[in-house]
């Protein structure tokens, strides 16, 4: 019975160990795609259209991990070899953020920084831009546009104290693009600032129950609701261009996954971004069908085996 007792014990650690080391070649496999996006629109489009690009140009398995809930959870998972690509990062959120440095409003010096600090602290490639920047910007309706004479932000000095705002929760705590340091810069308050998910900014102006909001200048529901953005004149708002992001350990062994990323450089504009995420969250389109409609359009951008 002592004998059977131990046998067993020994089987059991040995399928132990097995599963363990089974979970980190997976974790760490470099001859699968995993490619990693939060929970909004535009980085799911993404993901899908590289997954469908590395599904078309290689023999590569292609596994999506979606939804996830923030950019840090993504950046977590990417350092832990979980995944190997992430369809969207934004230069100025990963400067504040992943890197914990001070706000860069000069987009190539802020590039270089992110760039260079990827590659030596996280061992990632980061990808020129795809083309468009989501950053912060404040909206409002047309007719509030037309009524207080707005066009860019400093048009509201004037009348901010007369002005109810609705902003992201997050963005009230953030240091160095943030609140505080938002007034210091333009040298007004609003009258109520309230914070809110960022989710519900765009129905809350357009509802009328806030004056201006806080938004993402690619959200689909600025062409919803018709809002008119405000040019931050003071650049105040450091550069948000989206990138992918990979392992150098993936791109090293197949490179050919590398090529596939250079070339969505430069492909997507801001205004097609915005279209594009107006097709999931008006039209109810799934984003695989947005993601392949798009590279059709543009022939793939001229891949294939």
């Amino acid at each position: 019975m002592k004998h059977i007792f131990k046998t067993l014990l020994l089987l059991s650690s040995i399928l132990l160990i097995s599963a363990t080391l089974s979970a980190c070649s997976n974790k760490n496999n470099t001859d699968e795609v995993r490619i990693a996006s939060v929970y909004t629109t535009e980085s799911q489009i993404l993901a899908h259209m590289i997954k469908i690009l590395v599904e078309r140009d290689t023999d590569l398995p292609v596994e999506l991990i979606n939804n996830l809930g923030s950019g840090t959870v993504v950046h977590q998972a990417m350092v832990r070899g979980d995944a190997n690509v992430s369809s969207a990062r934004y230069t100025g959120t990963d400067l504040t953020g992943a890197l914990g440095k001070e706000p860069i409003t000069e987009p190539k010096r802020a590039r270089k920084v992110v760039t260079e600090a990827f590659e030596k602290d996280f061992n990632q490639h980061y990808f020129d831009s795809y083309g468009f920047e989501n950053t912060y910007a404040f909206m409002v309706t047309k007719e509030t546009a037309k009524k207080y004479h707005l066009k860019k932000v400093s048009d509201l000095k004037k009348v901010a104290s007369k002005l109810k705002a609705g902003v992201d929760s997050s963005w009230m705590k953030r240091k160095g693009d943030g609140y505080e340091a938002f007034k210091k810069k333009y040298g007004f308050d609003f009258k109520d600032t309230k914070p809110m998910q960022i989710g519900l900014v765009y129905e809350a102006v357009n509802a009328k129950k806030m004056d201006i909001v806080l938004g993402y200048t690619t959200d689909g529901r600025i062409q919803s609701y018709d809002l008119q953005i405000l040019e931050d004149d003071l650049h105040f708002f450091p550069p948000y261009d989206a990138n992918p992001v990979a392992s150098n350990a993936l791109l090293k062994k197949h490179p050919e996954v590398k090529s596939i990323l250079e070339s969505m450089k430069n492909k997507i504009s801001t205004e097609e971004m915005q279209k594009l995420n107006y097709e999931v969250d008006n039209n109810l389109k799934e984003p695989a069908v947005v993601a392949e409609d798009y590279l059709k359009k543009h022939n793939y951008f001229e891949g294939g085996k």
